[in-house]
């Protein structure tokens, strides 16, 4: 499960305070600034580096990988008057996706979703700071992300990125976001198919711990993706003049993606429950058919065992007719024997003409 992080009870709103997995990480800072013609791409290392002021006909990209620096955080806040509460979230790794309006900025979080390794799933909190000619973006790692599409089509001049405002490279980063999620979802699919067919063919105790893994897994992405639905569709209908209407039809189709996660998402849910049952199932149904077997050996041996115990006991055949005359029998072994196998055959024969075996 994804552990909680939570700043000490009592702590002052809008106090910043690393997060443990941070310490020690460095901030990358990379700024692209654009327009139609021109395109600008570097590493900067301090706020200083930055413009006062973004031209009036050009976009900034600012991207910070990494959030180990307060220091350069709080430079950050100021240079670009990010609200103290914004800066706060982007330092708590455990903000669920939501929309926040500070100041004449729009201040968004979403959970990007990416294979760290096989089997593996990361996800990893990014946050976003929309201006009206900038666009700032916060992630705890600097070396992977899910923008990189988006930074080629800018260098190449494809689409529309290089004559459209901020709004919609935001909006071209969250869709790069919620398209991520698309080969992930084939992935479990993929795999809940495969639990399917290999709890058909032998249930295992190892399946079914696949099974809770992926659970946990589309649990995760339930809660990045609804909610992130929600942010999509507060951008869709925003009145706030952030969001151009050339923006929105846009994020209508990025919203439709979103819609179509969920559904995925809630089919692949009930499918893994129906798998979980299906384990359960095919475990009471082992269980009896070697209970089934055992009870009809059992009641097979029941009398040849009464027999035996019969023929054990200690008899006199001198002071009684009655005490067992069969065991000065020359055959009377052998005739024993004969009759348990002849009951044995004839309980066998009769459980298979009521197809108990």
């Amino acid at each position: 499960m994804e552990r909680l992080y939570y700043q000490r009870p009592g702590t002052a709103p809008a106090t910043l305070e690393l997060p443990p997995a941070q310490v020690g990480r460095s901030p990358v800072m990379r700024l692209m600034e654009y327009d139609a013609q021109v395109l600008h791409d570097r590493i900067i290392e301090s706020v200083h580096e930055l413009p006062d002021e973004p031209e009036s006909h050009r976009v900034s990209w600012l991207n910070v990988g990494g959030l180990g620096n307060l220091e350069l955080l709080r430079s950050l806040g100021q240079h670009f008057h990010i609200h103290p509460l914004a800066l706060e979230d982007i330092l708590d790794p455990s903000q669920r996706p939501k929309l926040d309006e500070y100041e004449g900025q729009l201040f968004m979080v979403f959970k990007m979703v990416y294979e760290g390794g096989p089997g593996e799933v990361v996800f990893e909190q990014v946050s976003f700071v929309l201006g009206r000619r900038f666009l700032i973006t916060f992630q705890e790692d600097a070396e992977r992300d899910v923008f990189e599409p988006i930074r080629t089509r800018l260098r190449e001049g494809a689409g529309n990125l290089r004559f459209m405002r901020a709004d919609y490279l935001a909006y071209a980063l969250v869709d790069a976001i919620v398209d991520h999620y698309f080969p992930i979802m084939e992935s479990v699919g993929e795999t809940v198919a495969d639990l399917e067919q290999a709890l058909l063919d032998r249930p295992t105790r190892e399946a079914l711990q696949r099974i809770q893994a992926v659970r946990r897994t589309l649990l995760q992405m339930r809660r990045a993706i609804w909610p992130t639905r929600d942010v999509i569709g507060h951008l869709c209908r925003d009145d706030t003049g952030h969001i151009s209407a050339r923006t929105k039809p846009f994020l209508r189709d990025c919203y439709d993606h979103a819609i179509t996660l969920i559904d995925l998402l809630e089919n692949y849910r009930d499918a893994t429950g129906n798998i979980t049952e299906l384990y359960l199932s095919s475990l009471s149904m082992r269980t009896n058919e070697i209970v089934r077997v055992l009870t009809v050996v059992s009641s097979i041996f029941i009398p040849l065992t009464f027999i035996a115990g019969v023929y054990g006991m200690n008899f006199d055949t001198g002071r009684s007719r009655f005490n067992m005359p069969e065991l000065h029998w020359k055959y009377g072994y052998p005739a024993a024997l004969l009759l348990m196998a002849l009951i044995a055959g004839t309980m066998l024969y009769y459980f298979k003409r009521k197809k108990w075996l």
